[in-house]
């Protein structure tokens, strides 16, 4: 397949060569922070989740779209990521659940592909100096060098307004009811909810007064993009429900939480995104293998409120913390699993224990 050269360029300058595919914009060029993810497969997952947000997302798999994509596998009604970044795209799909080219599903989607890079120096160079701001595309090079120049990082950013539901909605049948707030939420942490309990999904900018109306037995915090520290209204709203209904939160929604115990967040030189990451579970010694994707986490030496719950044994960052006290536990990774492993599905079973006996307990 012929197609035409592209360039990418990192805010610092360092540059890639490649050819473009997937969506072509008018403009030639995209923008957005570049991350890269280390998942060998579930690419379709990983381009609907709403977390990327802002993000471009580079595959250090070499070889994309090899089963092609199915509607049963979205996280959300349509990619959020800015673009991706991929060695190579394959033009041949083989597995039967599939139902279109991973290409055809980008282009109707407008999501701007460059294949070809050096994924491999791309990473490395991220690994390094850190996740960059830059642009792609197949403009001229001095117009993508240029916008990559003007191109902005998640810092500061809230990209939750843009990705939550406008209306409230439902799902599952259970005896007890949870409330979801919807940071970005992704259809899989749905389905492993409503699998247990009644379930009300609810906009990022809905209040504690109107959550408390609709009865709730817990209340649930989803993960969600951008930078943690620019969502003080949420953060304000959570405040008011701890200590007053049990609360479970995951990925933004564990930051979240966290601030609204008092802690603070920092952004990680890279962030975790991947499908492989090791977490202890300090309460029972068990370690998981979990799916990650975030770029901000909680400061160490800024929870007083509450106890660390699980660590990365890749670095030490955070990965859980819990308060009896209030009822709350959150955890930095994914436990739905949406690719991943399910080692971390318990959770959902801790949640649903402390809705029912009222005490938070390792299960």
């Amino acid at each position: 397949m012929s197609r035409p050269r592209a360039t990418l360029v990192l805010a610092d300058g360092t540059s890639f060569e490649g050819y473009a595919a997937g969506y072509m914009p008018e403009s030639g060029v995209v923008t957005g922070e570049f991350v890269f993810n280390t998942a060998l497969s579930g690419y379709q997952e990983v381009i609907t989740d709403p977390s990327y947000a802002g993000q471009i997302i580079t595959f250090t798999y070499p070889h994309i779209g090899n089963y092609g994509v199915t509607p049963l596998d979205d996280e959300a009604t349509r990619p959020w990521c800015r673009g991706l970044v991929v060695r190579e795209l394959s033009p041949l799909r083989s597995n039967w659940r599939s139902v279109e080219d991973l290409e055809e599903f980008l282009v109707r989607h407008h999501v701007a592909v460059i294949v070809g890079v050096d994924t491999r120096r791309l990473t490395r160079h991220l690994r390094s100096y850190g996740a960059l701001p830059g642009a792609f595309g197949h403009a001229q090079v001095d117009e993508v060098a240029s916008a990559a120049r003007r191109a902005t990082g998640t810092d500061g950013q809230d990209y939750v307004g843009e990705v939550t539901t406008r209306e409230a909605y439902s799902r599952g049948e259970g005896d007890l009811h949870v409330v979801a707030y919807d940071y970005g939420i992704k259809e899989t942490m749905v389905a492993q909810l409503a699998s247990r309990f009644r379930v009300t999904v609810v906009p990022s900018w809905a209040g504690a007064d109107e959550v408390r109306s609709l009865n709730p037995d817990g209340v649930f915090l989803s993960n969600g993009p951008g930078d943690p520290a620019a969502l003080g209204a949420q953060v304000a709203e959570i405040g008011h429900l701890v200590g007053t209904v049990p609360i479970f939160g995951i990925c933004l929604g564990h930051q979240l939480l966290a601030t609204a115990l008092g802690a603070r967040t920092f952004k990680l030189p890279f962030g975790h995104h991947g499908s492989n990451h090791p977490v202890q579970d300090l309460a029972t010694g068990r370690i998981e293998i979990t799916a990650q994707n975030h770029n901000y986490a909680v400061s160490p030496e800024s929870l007083v409120r509450g106890v660390v719950s699980h660590v990365n044994l890749n670095d030490g960052v955070i990965e859980g913390i819990s308060s009896k006290e209030d009822q709350c536990f959150s955890v930095q990774y994914h436990p739905e699993a949406g690719p991943g492993p399910h080692d971390a599905r318990y959770l959902f079973e801790r949640f649903d224990a402390l809705l029912r006996t009222g005490r938070l307990e390792s299960v």
